[in-house]
């Protein structure tokens, strides 16, 4: 018997703009609306609105919340302030991921947590396995819809929506009840684009209302955005998703996310002690950067090989990068080869493509050519 998709509020939106919809992960979602490059260069150039609702939150509250938020993530929640927030992968005890989150902290016995979306069940049931008693836990998920506004317009127009200053609001930093267009709203400064925007957790039943007003605020500044650029988006800034350069069998110091892991902190989390072992005896494998030598694309799971064919580890995410115009990639490999220069081969049909390890060739706002 076939499993029921799941729709966001916004659906019906996406069926009236002509999205094409696909499962992603149960959920019926747009994976475009035009194509693919000109969505991802409307980010990069001016601004896209993402329908997010499928995103898991999760609020975290009571005596003993922070220490318990601590003891989940391998970040330093103690070094966060109300109204900010924090990346942070949460581990197993062999150190590799459950998932990556942002928290939201409004306070040290407040905290308000976003997780992906294929991981909403299964965070949930981690978290509420390792509550104390008399610890809130909830799954607030189906109360919520989120808004991502990104590029360098998304404040220019978002602003037309609210008389709330939004140049207050930080990089990673948020207001917990901001009038949007008449709706009250959680809107944070985070994204997962690489480029400057909000994200913005509305009621439910308000996102049609938010969603129109934000396209109709921005006119031909802003526009729709699928999930194809998003991930195009993402991975051009390189940033992680799960399953592909975190999962259960990576860890964090492995997918090169040291500087969220916090091994001396006054809690000790979950996988601590894997995740130290592993820093101690040295990493036996780092995910590298890459480019293409000639006109190929790689994909996430291809087959990476040495120079002499033999297989030495796998391609996480790749493909062409649209304001770089490269094909480039990440692979998951042993130590010796992170050397920039060094020569691998990627399995694309049956065929050795050639590439190079590369470093700090992904995007940044500061490489752009305004």
């Amino acid at each position: 018997m076939a499993i029921a998709l799941k729709r966001t509020p916004l659906y019906a939106e996406h069926v009236k703009l002509g999205g094409r919809i696909i499962d992603f992960g149960g959920w019926e979602l747009p994976v475009q609306y035009e194509v693919i490059i000109k969505e991802h260069r409307m980010v990069r150039e001016s601004a896209g609105l993402f329908d997010v609702s499928h995103m898991g939150e999760i609020i975290v509250r009571g005596h003993g919340a922070q220490d318990f938020v601590q003891y989940l993530v391998t970040n330093d929640v103690s070094q966060v302030v109300p109204k900010q927030t924090q990346y942070s992968p949460m581990c197993y005890p062999t150190g590799g991921c459950v998932d990556d989150l942002i928290v939201y902290k409004f306070s040290d016995d407040h905290f308000f947590i976003v997780v992906n979306a294929s991981n909403t069940d299964k965070d949930f049931d981690w978290m509420t396995k390792h509550a104390p008693c008399g610890l809130k836990v909830e799954n607030v998920s189906k109360q919520f819809a989120q808004l991502a506004i990104q590029g360098p317009k998304a404040q220019e127009i978002l602003q037309k929506l609210t008389d709330f200053d939004l140049n207050t609001i930080r990089f990673f930093h948020f207001e917990a009840e901001v009038v949007v267009d008449g709706c009250l709203c959680i809107v944070s400064r985070t994204g997962y684009t690489g480029e400057d925007g909000f994200e913005v957790y509305a009621n439910a039943q308000d996102a049609a209302q938010l969603w129109n007003a934000i396209l109709a605020a921005g006119g031909a500044a802003v526009a729709p955005i699928g999930l194809g650029a998003r991930d195009t988006l993402r991975f051009e800034a390189k940033l992680p998703l799960y399953g592909q350069e975190i999962s259960q069998d990576i860890t964090p110091l492995e997918a090169g996310l040291g500087y969220f892991v916090k091994l001396d902190k006054e809690v000790a989390f979950i996988g601590r002690d894997a995740l130290r072992k592993q820093k101690l005896d040295g990493l036996k494998r780092c995910e590298c950067e890459f480019e293409m030598l000639q006109r190929s694309i790689p994909r996430s799971h291809y087959q990476v090989v040495s120079t002499s064919g033999e297989e030495i580890g796998f391609v996480t995410t790749g493909m062409f990068a649209p304001t770089l115009e490269k094909n480039m990639g990440i692979a998951l490999l042993p130590m010796e080869y992170k050397v920039p220069g060094t020569k691998i081969g990627i399995i694309i049909r049956d065929k050795v493509m050639p590439a190079e390890v590369k470093k700090g060739i992904f995007y940044s706002k500061k490489t752009r050519k305004d």
